[in-house]
């Protein structure tokens, strides 16, 4: 994955809401709001529903970050795509998770994750800042989205695809998907922990 370097510094337009926010905060092109993204802090937001509330909370995930970034690139025309993948998350892959995975004697659990494309190119603003000793090899699933589907959407993606994954591969080893899901909320917050002990 590439980080908020690999955008072109795109001089920014008013075009909109999401564009002005930017500007006003003395944010002038692209690649640089993608800088100001990527250096906030890893944290949930209290809604994914406000398009903004990034910028209101100073902070997001990978959902909530690059949801905004496709915002601002759709009002200047830059054609960034919002992928949704999933991946199977380990410790390597994603710092934090691994002790958390080895207390339910489990080797790994799918993921959905956000992330940009642009010139063929994967772009990632909050990978950098968990610092994985290795990159996501594979995908298992990947679609382009819409930024308003990185809530229930999102999550009712990645719960079918938990139920299909532990019906088919039984690497779940037997659980249920609620339970496999809350082990997978207790890996979001010990990723979320191991972020906010880096910065």
């Amino acid at each position: 994955m590439n980080s908020w370097d690999a955008f072109d510094p795109v001089t920014l337009n008013p075009a909109g809401e999401t564009s002005a926010v930017f500007m006003s905060g003395g944010v002038l092109d692209y690649r640089s709001a993608a800088r100001f993204v990527s250096h906030l802090p890893y944290r949930r937001n209290s809604t994914v529903g406000d398009p903004l509330i990034v910028m209101r909370e100073n902070c997001g995930t990978c959902s909530t970050k690059h949801a905004l970034l496709r915002r601002l690139a759709s009002e200047q025309g830059l054609d960034v795509a919002l992928t949704l993948g999933i991946y199977e998350m380990h410790e390597r892959n994603t710092p934090g998770v691994g002790p958390t995975l080895a207390k339910y004697g489990l080797a790994s659990l799918p993921e959905a994750h956000c992330y940009l494309r642009y010139r063929g190119k994967r772009i990632d603003v909050t990978r950098a800042a968990c610092r994985p000793a290795e990159a996501i090899a594979q995908f298992l699933h990947e679609e382009d989205i819409d930024a308003e589907q990185i809530g229930v959407y999102k999550t009712t993606l990645h719960r079918e695809f938990l139920r299909r994954w532990t019906a088919e591969s039984g690497a779940g080893s037997g659980r249920r998907l609620e339970e496999l899901w809350r082990i997978r909320e207790e890996c979001v917050a010990a990723l979320s922990s191991e972020v906010a002990s880096l910065r």
